[in-house]
C-alpha cells in the first residue's frame, strides 16, 4: 500500500478544498458572460471580459506577493476570496455595459491575491524533492473547480436566470473563506498590516530570478486567453448548446496528468516536461482550428487540457526552485503577473482578430498555436535542469 507523502496533512487537504471552491466560484460564470454582455449592448467588448479580469489580477500581483511575505499567506487568500463574494453579488445590480466592465476589472483582484497565497502556503509546507508532486495535487483540486464551475454554470443558466448564477457564484466563495479561516498560518515572522506595505520599490515588483520560466509561461498561456474568449462563440457556431462543455472536458483531461507531470518534473527536471507541454499545446490549437463537429472540439479539449495539466504545476515548482525563501511570495507573484499578462493579451488579440466574424475562427486559433510554438523554441535554449537551478540562498 502506497504511503501518503508527509505533506498531505489536514491543512494541505483543507487548502485544496478551499481552492476547489474558489476556482469554481469565478469560473462558473465565464461561459455565460459573452452572451450576457451582448444582452447589455456590449457585444463589441467581448475581448475585455477576460482582459480586464487578468489586467487587475496582474496589477495586484506585486502587492499580493509582498503582503504574503509580510503579513502572511492566509490573509492574502481570504481577501481574494472575499472579492469573489462581493463582486458576484454586484453583477445583478450594475446591469449596464460600463458597470459590467468595471466589475470584471474588480473581479480580477480575487485571482491576483488568492492563488499567490495558496502557492506560497504549499511551498512552505512541502519539501524540495516533492514540490512538483505537491503542486500537482493542489492544482488538481483547482482544476476540479475549473471543470465543475463552467459545467454547473452552464446547467444553471439553462434552467434559471443568470442572476441566480451570480448568487451561486457568490456563496460558493463564502464556503472557500470559511475553510481558510481554520488554517494555521505558515509565515513565521509576520508584520502588522500598514499603509507602508502598499508602497512598492522597484525591485519589489518583479523577481528577476524567475524571469525565464515566467516568460515561457506567458507564451504558453496566450492560448488560454484565446480559448476563454472565443470558444464559447465557437461552441455555439458548432451547435453545442452548453458552452461550458469544452471547459469541463479540457479541465477534466488535465486532472490525472497534473500528478504525473509534477512527479516527472521532480525526477527528470522541469524543462523536459515543459517542452512536451508546449508541443501538445500547438497540436491542441491546430486541432481546434480545423474542428467542424462537437466530437472534434471535445478531442481538442483533451489535448488542450493535457498541455495545461503539464505546464501548470511544473512552472510553479520551477519558480519555487529558483526563488529565495524570504521572497517566495514575490517570485510566485511574478509568475502570476506573466500568467495574467499572457491570458489578457491572448484575450485582447483574439477578440480583435475574431471581430465577431465566424470566418475568422481558424485564423485566431492558428495564431494562438504559433505563440505556443514560440514557447517550445525558447525552451530549446534552456539547458539547465531542476537540480542545477536550486537557489543558494
Amino acid at each position: 500500500m502506497r504511503i501518503l507523502p508527509s505533506f498531505f496533512t489536514l491543512n494541505f487537504f483543507l487548502l485544496c478544498l478551499s481552492s476547489f471552491l474558489f476556482f469554481s466560484s469565478f469560473n462558473m460564470i465565464i461561459p455565460e458572460l459573452p452572451n450576457y454582455l451582448s444582452s447589455l449592448g456590449g457585444a463589441e467588448y467581448k475581448g475585455l471580459i477576460i482582459a480586464l479580469f487578468t489586467l487587475s489580477a496582474g496589477l495586484s500581483r506585486p502587492f499580493s506577493g509582498k503582503l504574503a511575505d509580510k503579513i502572511g499567506r492566509i490573509p492574502v487568500m481570504i481577501f481574494g476570496a472575499s472579492v469573489c463574494f462581493v463582486v458576484s453579488l454586484l453583477y445583478p445590480l450594475l446591469t449596464f455595459v460600463s458597470g459590467f466592465l468595471f466589475l470584471r476589472f474588480a473581479h480580477g483582484f480575487s485571482a491576483g491575491f488568492t492563488p499567490t497565497g495558496v502557492s506560497a502556503y504549499v511551498a512552505d509546507i512541502v519539501p524540495f524533492q516533492k514540490r512538483g508532486e505537491a503542486m500537482g495535487i493542489q492544482s488538481l483540486f483547482g482544476s476540479l473547480g475549473m471543470a465543475a464551475g463552467p459545467a454547473i454554470g452552464g446547467w444553471i443558466a439553462t434552467y434559471w436566470p443568470i442572476d441566480f448564477l451570480f448568487y451561486v457564484s457568490a456563496f460558493t466563495a463564502i464556503f472557500s473563506i470559511l475553510i481558510l479561516v481554520r488554517l494555521k498560518e505558515t509565515l513565521e515572522e509576520k508584520e502588522p498590516l500598514s499603509l507602508g506595505l502598499f508602497r512598492l520599490k522597484k525591485d519589489e515588483i518583479i523577481e528577476k530570478r524567475v524571469l525565464i520560466p515566467s516568460l515561457i509561461l506567458f507564451l504558453s498561456v496566450f492560448s488560454f486567453g484565446v480559448v476563454l474568449t472565443i470558444v464559447p462563440d465557437f461552441s455555439e457556431f458548432l451547435g453545442i448548446k452548453n458552452k461550458g462543455l469544452f471547459f469541463a472536458v479540457f479541465t477534466l483531461s488535465s486532472l490525472g496528468i497534473r500528478l504525473l507531470a509534477g512527479k516527472t518534473s521532480d525526477r527528470y527536471g522541469r524543462v523536459p516536461v515543459m517542452r512536451v507541454a508546449s508541443i501538445i499545446m500547438v497540436l491542441a490549437m491546430v486541432t481546434i482550428a480545423f474542428a467542424e463537429s462537437k466530437l472534434a472540439l471535445m478531442f481538442s479539449g483533451v489535448l488542450f487540457g493535457s498541455a495545461v495539466g503539464m505546464y501548470s504545476p511544473t512552472t510553479a515548482a520551477w519558480v519555487i526552485d529558483l526563488s529565495l525563501d524570504k521572497f517566495r511570495g514575490r517570485a510566485l507573484a511574478t509568475m502570476y503577473i506573466f500568467l495574467e499578462a499572457g491570458i489578457g493579451v491572448g484575450a485582447i488579440v483574439s477578440g480583435f482578430l475574431y471581430n465577431n466574424q465566424s470566418e475568422n475562427f481558424r485564423l485566431v486559433f492558428l495564431f494562438s498555436g504559433g505563440m505556443a510554438f514560440l514557447a517550445f523554441v525558447a525552451l530549446i535554449f534552456v539547458k539547465r535542469d531542476r537540480k542545477q537551478e536550486m537557489p543558494l540562498g
